[in-house]
């Protein structure tokens, strides 16, 4: 067997989303997501320039030597283009052999290590009642698990809380240029002791909560934070400050019990090394496809199992299905999976394109049997939704100062 086309698709049903279709001389197909937020066309380039004519004629079954091929056997290693575009290649890879066998690729991984994958979900409001209320919902619905988010009291705008759009894609898949978003640490700490003191005072301590800070915070600022919430129990404190500087995190570590969770934005092993053989975490949130697909996250997760640490895939809504289905697949295989962020099937757009058959019963994630991921894409239905420039806020402080996303 031998590849003999790829084709990479771009469209937008609400988000961009960028396709691989990896298709064999005998016909089998894989599928990759190679989404880079923003920057979606710039992996467009990669893979059509640079990656697509090194493989025709390869072999798909030798997924190992194709992902260090495109890894080990490039002078510009690494960053997020580079690993978007192997983990396209890659998830695609293991599609194809999950069809030649018959089999789910999590029978590829090892089989399963349990019955469904637990997910958490996202509570956004207008103020601290209001994101109680949607986490209410949530509940009632079946998650154990939630994350809270509430508008700051006097910024114009908090990120991540919908306002007055009816959900991410209508948030976030409109913003032809980057607005500029105002950010107060002392607005911040005003509002947010008081939401996870409300959240166990109404809901008590039997649901999980997390928290997104969104790398706003300094290390001495995060570690503060994460010592306040410390009596409120939460499961994580995802992305307390910037770990560009893998040991800063010993600054927050040291002061707080509070577990971490980070890097939904790294791209390689390396990036996250340090944080998790020094115990300066207890979740790695890396994603599929910005991590260079399953067979870097099958690495990093074992790596991180040697030292207690738990994955918590990214799952925002700049993840294409095709991305989810390989979380999936990861998840309910990792001996130290640890919980998996959770924000719907998408809208009517994305699902016509996009088609498969995972289902949450009880906020858990249920398996698709399908061989391979168990994802199929619409080709004449993507091209109805074209490509649509858009980026994410950039922040500053009250005084302009640029500040970290």
């Amino acid at each position: 067997m031998k590849i003999k086309e790829i084709k990479v698709f771009v469209c937008s049903p609400g988000r961009n989303f960028v396709t691989v279709k990896v298709i064999t001389d005998e016909g089998t197909y894989g599928l990759g997501d190679a989404t880079v937020n923003g920057r979606e066309m710039a992996v467009v380039a990669y893979l059509e320039e640079h990656v697509a004519p090194c493989l025709i004629g390869r072999d798909p079954q030798e997924i190992e030597d194709i992902w260090q091929y495109l890894y080990k056997g490039v002078y510009w290693r690494k960053g997020p283009i580079t690993m978007a575009a192997i983990a396209a290649i890659d998830m695609a890879l293991w599609d194809i052999k999950g069809k030649i066998a018959n089999l789910p690729v999590y029978q590829l991984l090892g089989g399963k290590s349990r019955k469904g994958v637990t997910f958490y979900a996202h509570a956004n409001g207008e103020n601290i009642d209001d994101t109680l209320d949607k986490a209410q919902e949530h509940i009632e619905n079946g998650f154990k698990a939630i994350r809270l988010q509430s508008a700051i009291p006097g910024l114009k705008v908090t990120y991540g809380v919908l306002g007055d759009k009816k959900d991410y894609f209508e948030l976030q898949g409109s913003r032809p240029l980057p607005p500029e978003e105002e950010w107060s640490t002392a607005k911040y700490f005003n509002s947010i002791v008081e939401l996870f003191k409300k959240a166990r005072e109404r809901f008590g301590y039997e649901v999980n909560f997390t928290h997104d800070v969104h790398s706003r915070l300094t290390p001495i600022e995060a570690a503060k934070l994460g010592k306040l919430l410390e009596p409120y129990n939460l499961l994580f404190l995802e992305d307390a400050a910037i770990a560009e500087n893998q040991d800063s995190y010993k600054i927050v570590r040291h002061h707080t019990t509070t577990p971490l969770a980070i890097g939904e934005t790294y791209n390689t092993i390396w990036d996250c090394k340090d944080l998790i053989q020094n115990q300066l975490i207890d979740y790695i949130r890396v994603a599929a496809t910005h991590a260079g697909g399953i067979t870097a996250l099958k690495r990093i997760t074992d790596f991180a199992s040697v030292y207690n640490v738990k994955t918590a895939p990214h799952g925002a809504p700049d993840l294409s299905p095709v991305c989810f289905a390989a979380h999936m697949h990861l998840n309910i295989w990792a001996p130290n999976f640890g919980i998996q962020e959770f924000v719907g099937f998408g809208n009517e757009g994305l699902n016509r394109i996009f088609k498969h058959k995972f289902t949450v019963e009880n906020g858990m994630g249920v398996m698709s049997e399908a061989p391979g991921l168990g994802v199929e894409f619409d080709e004449e239905a993507a091209a109805e939704y074209p490509y649509k420039r858009s980026y994410l806020p950039v922040s500053r402080l009250e005084d302009g100062t640029l500040w970290n996303w």
